[in-house]
């Protein structure tokens, strides 16, 4: 099992290295998913996901997470073969959390290795679930 802390990490690189590790048979943890960061333009982003929300208002239309651990594993879940079996055991592999819950403050925690956010512009993923309505 490895334990990551997420914090200033990009979104769509943590993700694609969480889901190739999952699909591996590994039992993956993320901390502080409050802090991953999306790079880009702040305003188009907070945009993009708010028309991603009103599109699961539609009758019969997807359902999009607002809080930032659910924002986390359904971008990592974009990245499995979830409709296959295996995709399904994969994501069930995954968690994610807001913060640092006790029962993993014991647990030898790892840094990704992916590039973090320094210097770049973006939001993070707090601040996007701030936008779309979340309460945590």
């Amino acid at each position: 099992m490895k334990v990551y802390d997420a914090e200033d990490k990009v979104l769509g690189r943590l993700a694609s290295q969480v889901a190739e590790e999952v699909l591996e048979g590994e039992h993956v943890k993320v901390t502080n998913a409050e802090k991953i960061f999306i790079v880009g333009n702040k305003k188009n982003i907070l945009e993009d996901y708010k028309q991603k929300k009103a599109r699961g208002k539609q009758m019969n239309g997807p359902n999009f997470p607002r809080r930032p651990e659910r924002i986390f594993k359904r971008t990592v879940r974009g990245m499995l073969p979830y409709q296959e079996p295996r995709g399904r055991k994969a994501f069930k592999r995954l968690r994610a959390y807001i913060g640092t819950p006790s029962e993993l403050e014991s647990e030898d925690i790892v840094e990704p290795e992916v590039k973090g956010s320094e210097g770049k512009l973006g939001v993070t993923l707090e601040d996007v679930s701030e936008h779309l309505g979340a309460k945590f």
